[in-house]
């Protein structure tokens, strides 16, 4: 008998330990949905623009100009299949040339950033110069970003690609555009997918306002927030973990003005 409380006072003890440890893990944020890279897919890749890579500044997503937002040159254009009416602008992809004789042996991959939709041209065929119509998948990628992973004289190369988690340091920037009855937030520097499903602001005299997406990286709310410190919630499309960047915003918020978050994605 002594023998039976002696093993399960231990075994006892033992799940106490798990559940503390578990609990703390949670707390950490260890359970937090993380997002995986996906498996290889096929897919053509062509450039657009100069070594300069000043053409894919602005673009459909509306992160403007690339350089000072963080994402450079390593950005390319999706073809409509991809891009998934703008829930697809800041997601990350390795590519890599495949199987042509352009492709840079040395190079494993590279990777990019989703930043502008190449849309489809219907006066071409999809297999002779409308390489990026329905239902083909397509990365019309930055000049420099090409050259990274195949000769540019090729103009086109088939490539493997999947999506990958995205590295960014610091948290989730926030883009102030619109007026005092409509605003409208351009929202970068997302980790993890890298993308958004959902978005809603809160002023510190207001409850919690569902935003709506306006166009790639966009989401608006029409109310009047002026004079308010505002917090948002924000979704991820691919793992639909939710957070919270408290307070982003100051009550002498301003449009024209980009507000960084402490939170982010994982």
């Amino acid at each position: 008998m002594a023998s039976f409380l002696r093993s399960f006072g231990f075994n006892f003890i033992l799940v106490v330990l798990i559940l503390a440890i578990a609990g703390k893990s949670n707390a950490l944020g260890y359970t937090h949905p993380i997002f995986r890279p996906g498996p290889w897919r096929l897919a053509h890749a062509t450039f657009y623009g100069d070594e300069s890579a000043s053409e894919t500044m602005g673009g459909a997503c509306g992160y403007g100009n690339l350089f000072s937002n963080g994402y450079g040159t390593d950005t390319a254009a999706l073809s409509s299949t991809l891009f998934n009416n703008g829930y697809a602008c800041g997601t990350c992809y390795q590519i890599k040339c495949y199987n042509s004789p352009h492709c840079y042996k040395y190079v494993p991959f590279t990777t990019v950033t989703a930043t502008n939709l190449c849309p489809p041209n219907w006066s071409q065929d999809s297999n002779n110069g409308g390489w990026c119509n329905p239902p083909r998948a397509h990365f019309d990628m930055s000049k420099p970003a090409f050259m990274k992973i195949g000769a540019w004289k090729a103009g086109i190369v088939p490539v493997l690609f999947r999506r990958v988690p995205c590295i960014k340091p610091g948290g989730i920037r926030f883009a102030f555009q619109g007026n005092g009855y409509w605003l409208l937030v351009y929202v970068m520097n997302v980790a993890g997918g890298g993308d958004i499903a959902s978005m809603w602001v809160k002023g510190t005299r207001t409850g919690w306002i569902s935003m709506s997406h306006n166009w790639g990286a966009s989401y608006q709310a029409f109310a009047t927030l002026g004079g308010q410190a505002l917090s948002f919630k924000i979704q991820s499309y691919s793992t639909k973990e939710t957070i919270i960047a408290y307070n982003v915003a100051p009550a002498n918020w301003n449009v024209g003005l980009t507000y960084k978050s402490n939170v982010n994605f994982h």
